[in-house]
């Protein structure tokens, strides 16, 4: 395969990171860091529950390709990715993410992040890179790192930082992306 190495790193990190931004998770964080004012926790929170949420994705997206004919795998990545990116147009909001567990900041935030995206945009993007790209690691290392990215500025500078996002540009570059990774693959599978 003549793939760079850490491409699928890189790849992963940055579809994560754009495709985050004005996101329910990334709201999610603001709500979080306005509620405990614990920076730290609340990062940690984030990491443990993106590192597992993504691993199981990863994990079937990688079973996934396995288990299909390539020329199959291929028209399907393409296709979810063109969804996904019509998906990126919708805005999110908190009103489907529900009351917040009253424990400790990480154990709120683990708990409620794991929750959130579960089918969230960035948990199929990372289904749909590990079907795609190998090693495994590779994959969720850059979602997880993508999914911080684009929370722990939201955490560390709280409201004042969330009011000054292009959320409605954020949105248009992240379907552009996922449309592009979707045509890309189309593309490849052709030549």
């Amino acid at each position: 395969m003549d793939e760079l190495p850490l491409q699928a790193l890189l790849l992963s990190t940055g579809t994560v990171a754009v495709a985050e931004i004005g996101d329910k998770t990334q709201l999610l964080a603001l709500l979080l860091a306005a509620r405990f004012r614990k920076p730290w926790p609340i990062m940690a929170g984030i990491l443990v529950a993106t590192l597992l949420n993504h691993a199981l994705a990863a994990w079937v997206g990688a079973l996934a390709a396995q288990w299909l004919h390539p020329e199959t795998m291929r028209w399907i990545v393409a296709a979810s990715f063109l969804a996904v990116a019509t998906w990126a147009l919708k805005p999110d909001t908190l009103d489907d993410t529900g009351r917040l567990p009253a424990r400790g900041a990480f154990v709120a935030t683990a708990i409620a992040f794991f929750l959130a995206e579960i089918g969230d945009k960035t948990q199929v993007a990372t289904v749909l890179l590990s079907a795609k790209y190998a090693p495994f690691w590779e994959v969720v290392a850059g979602t997880t790192a993508g999914m911080m990215l684009a929370n722990v500025p939201v955490v560390l500078l709280g409201a004042r930082f969330a009011d000054r996002l292009p959320l409605h540009l954020a949105r248009y570059v992240a379907a552009a992306v996922f449309a592009t990774l979707g045509a890309w693959v189309a593309w490849r599978g052709l030549a």
